[in-house]
């Protein structure tokens, strides 16, 4: 009995059950990715013209990217506090907006509107917070992996939402809002007490590779049979028994990863809790310890890049090294006796800790920073307007396009991570060369959209959402590696607020203006028809689009962007490519 309840006391603490709960939490916390879906119901309910729903999807991405209170309620809070108000946000904020939709309740001001799908969408920073810290904290050395496959998952719940929509069946378009309001409330009020920080860096294994190669391919499979599916119900058409099927066989996939932490427990898990205790904490003050020597030492290192001629960073790595150590050395002993007086620093150095007021200041933040706000902006445009795209392209089932999206979001997620890392490591180049790649693709994509073409809406969300998601692997790497770790979440937070911004100027005033101005010329000619033939004109219908005509020039406008972003990109590697070299290239024999 004993053994048992040590068992199952080693299973509850067991950092791969944490990470394999917060990858389920992950699954419905990108609720934002549905707005896509749930966009043209209320539309319709409410009378909204194509400006007015812009606004709330604005509201949306404020929403989603403002995350500031939830950073510092989960550093004062327990997880599971935290946990509990970002679900009772999500349920009344999407809750309220299927009460008005459904006309249980009076329909409310447009502003009012926005601040309820702005208080519900932001309960999902409580998860993606939650998730993330307490993860980071149990996998202090695998931290690529782990905010990879999180975010990977948060891109992923849409289809997966919409999957279990379509088991449903039901005519009623409404109850995916009462699916998006009651769903994440119900996944993170089970999960909250498991989703913690657990004392991970005691947990490390050799079998830790082997369990992160085991994830990645149960991701890969989980997204190659959601885009299978997919794509079946829309060529083919299911079933409403195959889909139930489907929808089974897709809960199996997300339950899978469990087999790690069971394994685990019952079988490899030889070291007791008391042996754990005796494994080394890491040390966070190891690069501080020598105290004022220390400061004396980053003073003269800091002299050494003022005075090293510049084709020492063109040498061999031992080369290089060796010269910067005979600099530092006449530095040392002509400080020591006064022969030159040494600068004090005016400040950190890319790669080193910046604060978010030192950042700011500095031209590479915002190159980053503008480069997300054109690709990942534009980006996020076509996820908040792909109901109407496709709908105006003469596409009858949206929800499919938003499902794919929602795919390629993900494996944009965990492939740009993946390939980012593999540049930065093997040929210690800057990461964003990577970022500039995938926004080509999303130029190309904006363009297909832009043409409307038979099959384009495939191609087109293909490449959107891969380089929409390949932003948020490989910006907040990115961010790490040039400006520290020491304010991370402050950084982090302030370039979250590249989407909100990108999708006010692209979905709140180009693309919502240019659809509305369209709708109404397309408005006063089927009216001018009609009274040509004597038709009797009945009560005005909400504006609405057809055509490829609708989204052409927006389209067209955001693929400049992404070009404008490619430069930026660019010119952001180029300026990096010293500090890149510096901190991973490898000494060659």
């Amino acid at each position: 009995m004993g053994t048992l309840q040590g068992k199952l006391r080693s299973f509850l603490n067991n950092r791969w059950l944490v990470f394999v709960a917060a990858m389920w939490m992950q699954s419905c916390a990108g609720i934002g990715y549905l707005f896509g879906s749930i966009s043209p119901v209320i539309k319709s309910s409410l009378g909204y013209n194509q400006r007015q729903l812009a606004s709330l999807g604005v509201a949306k991405d404020l929403g989603d990217s403002v995350g500031f209170l939830a950073g510092t309620l989960c550093e004062v809070l327990p997880l599971w506090a935290a946990l509990l108000i970002g679900a009772l946000q999500n349920l009344i904020g999407y809750g309220w907006v299927w009460l008005v939709v459904t006309g249980r309740v009076p329909v409310l001001p447009l502003w009012v509107m926005c601040i309820l799908i702005f208080v519900g969408n932001n309960g999902e920073t409580y998860f993606n917070t939650a998730a993330l810290v307490s993860c980071v904290q149990n996998f202090p050395k695998n931290r690529g992996p782990v905010v990879g496959i999180l975010k990977g998952f948060a891109g992923l719940s849409g289809a997966i939402l919409t999957q279990l929509y379509a088991m449903i069946h039901t005519p009623d378009h409404a109850a995916l809002i009462f699916m998006v309001a009651v769903g994440p409330f119900m996944v993170v009020i089970a999960l909250m007490f498991i989703v913690r920080p657990v004392g991970g860096h005691r947990q490390m294994r050799p079998s830790d590779n082997s369990s992160f190669v085991f994830v990645y391919g149960v991701c890969l499979l989980l997204a190659a049979y959601l885009l299978g599916v997919m794509l079946l119900e829309d060529l083919v058409g299911l079933s409403e028994t195959v889909t139930t099927l489907c929808t089974v066989v897709l809960l199996f996939l997300l339950l899978v990863p469990i087999v790690i932490p069971l394994l685990l427990t019952c079988y490899f898990d030889d070291i007791s809790p008391a042996q754990e205790a005796l494994l080394p904490v890491p040390r966070k003050e190891e690069a501080g310890e020598s105290g004022e020597s220390t400061e004396q030492q980053e003073v003269i290192l800091s002299e050494v890049e003022d005075e090293k001629p510049k084709e020492v960073d063109l040498l061999p790595a031992l080369e290089r090294q060796k010269r910067i150590a005979q600099l530092q050395s006449r530095l040392f002993q002509a400080a020591a006796v006064g022969a030159v007086r040494v600068k004090r620093r005016r400040g950190p150095r890319r790669g080193e800790d910046f604060t978010l007021i030192q950042a700011l200041i500095k031209a590479d933040f915002w190159l980053l920073f503008l480069s997300l706000l054109f690709g990942s902006g534009s980006g996020l445009t076509v996820i908040d307007n792909l109901g109407q795209m496709s709908q105006s392209l003469g596409y009858g089932e949206t929800h499919i396009f938003v499902s794919m999206i929602s795919i390629w979001n993900f494996l944009g997620r965990i492939g740009g991570g993946y390939i980012s890392e593999i540049i930065v490591r093997e040929h210690a180049y800057p990461r964003a060369v990577v970022l500039a790649v995938t926004q080509v693709l999303m130029a190309v994509g904006h363009f297909l959209f832009a043409m409307g073409w038979p099959g384009t809406m495939y191609i087109g969300t293909l490449l959107i959402g891969f380089g929409y998601g390949s932003h948020w692997s490989i910006v907040p790497a990115a961010a790490s590696e040039l400006f520290g770790l020491k304010s991370f979440g402050a950084l982090y937070n302030f370039l979250t607020m590249a989407n909100p911004a990108g999708s006010l100027v692209f979905s709140g005033l180009i693309a919502s203006g240019i659809y509305d101005h369209e709708a109404e010329r397309q408005a006063q000619m089927h009216h001018k028809t009609r009274s040509l033939f004597g038709a009797q004109l009945g009560d005005e219908e909400p504006l609405k689009c057809e055509g490829a005509v609708c989204f052409f020039l927006s389209s067209l406008i955001m693929s400049g962007f992404c070009i404008i972003a490619v430069i930026l990109s660019l010119i952001l590697v180029y300026r990096t490519k010293r500090v890149y070299a510096h901190l991973y290239e490898k000494p060659r024999a």
